[in-house]
């Protein structure tokens, strides 16, 4: 299966560096490509549709042997760039994209008219067949330890569920920060690996030298759910200011989400000042620490060039 993933995506190693919100960007990826792996952005990382066309031509330039580019689409309602996305990554073209958050119909049926392969992220066998159904050519499973949003089942579990009862290839995203890691999910069955976390700590990075030295200063036991980001529970590091405004939903927003006709206004309200308060926090100076971050940050020691992470999870 890891040859597989190889083989899907022309790369040497069995990995994709996760795309990551506010983090990744056109140099983490080149990097990485230029490692034998693949590399993936999110399309929201860039706020018009022009720079996000600049992004995939640059990608384009740099892309060396051994290496693949992608994006990270977010397919469902509260993403309302999203046609004007995939239509720009159809128009300039991109190894792959990954789907996120909604269903991946349109964007298989797209993206493969102009040979773009598409991985959809899932969390359960449900929608692992009903991706594959839908024509994916590999899915992302979420596991219990992966960054931000996470799935419920762990590694093992997830890995060999899907193996056993999908066609297609299976690439695990969460709690892999070293070699051992990466080791464990192909031995569990899957084609590949997705990492993130990791690399938020890498030279690269589109992020505060706070946010890179917190991924060295804690470890996975500093790693807590929140529901106060996105209004889906996410993993964040457990500064100060985290426990100070609590991990759960106010009574005011449970209230309202069990509000049918109000349920989707409000999360869209969380997510909107959420994800406000999380770029402040990954950008610029400020109190409100509020660090997405997964358990597999425990093998990260140093700030390193993106270079020498991949080396990490190779040798």
């Amino acid at each position: 299966m890891a040859e597989k993933l190889t083989e899907l995506l022309s790369i040497k190693h069995p990995i994709i560096q996760a795309p990551m919100f506010l983090v990744s960007n056109v140099d983490m990826v080149t990097e990485a490509m230029k490692s034998g792996i693949a590399g993936c952005i999110p399309a929201l990382n860039y706020r018009t549709l022009d720079e996000l066309r600049l992004a995939a031509r640059a990608l384009k330039r740099e892309k060396v042997e051994g290496g693949s580019f992608g994006f990270n689409l977010i397919v469902n309602k509260s993403n309302i760039k999203y046609k004007g996305q995939l239509e720009v990554l159809c128009e300039e073209g991109c190894d792959f994209i990954i789907t996120s958050l909604g269903s991946p119909e349109e964007t298989i049926k797209q993206a493969h008219k102009v040979g773009i392969k598409v991985f959809c992220d899932v969390v359960d066998l449900k929608f692992a067949k009903k991706v594959e159904g839908l024509g994916a050519d590999a899915v992302i499973a979420v596991n219990n330890e992966a960054g931000g949003h996470r799935g419920a089942m762990s590694p093992k579990d997830l890995i060999t569920q899907l193996v056993a009862n999908c066609q297609i290839p299976i690439i695990s995203a969460g709690g892999v920060g070293c070699k051992a890691d990466v080791d464990t999910m192909l031995r569990y069955g899957a084609a590949g690996v997705s990492v993130g976390s990791p690399f938020i700590a890498s030279v690269e990075a589109n992020v505060t030298d706070e946010y890179k030295q917190a991924c060295v200063d804690y470890g996975a036991d500093d790693i807590v759910m929140t529901e106060r980001i996105s209004g889906t529970p996410c993993t964040v590091i457990n500064t100060p200011y985290v426990q100070k405004i609590g991990t759960k939903a106010t009574w005011i927003e449970n209230l309202l989400n069990k509000n049918r006709k109000l349920k989707k206004w409000v999360k869209m309200i969380r997510f909107s000042i959420g994800m406000n308060a999380t770029k402040n926090a990954a950008t610029k100076a400020t109190y409100k620490t509020v660090w997405v971050a997964g358990p597999s940050i425990e093998h990260t020691k140093a700030i390193l060039p993106t270079k020498d992470i991949v080396k990490k999870l190779i040798i």
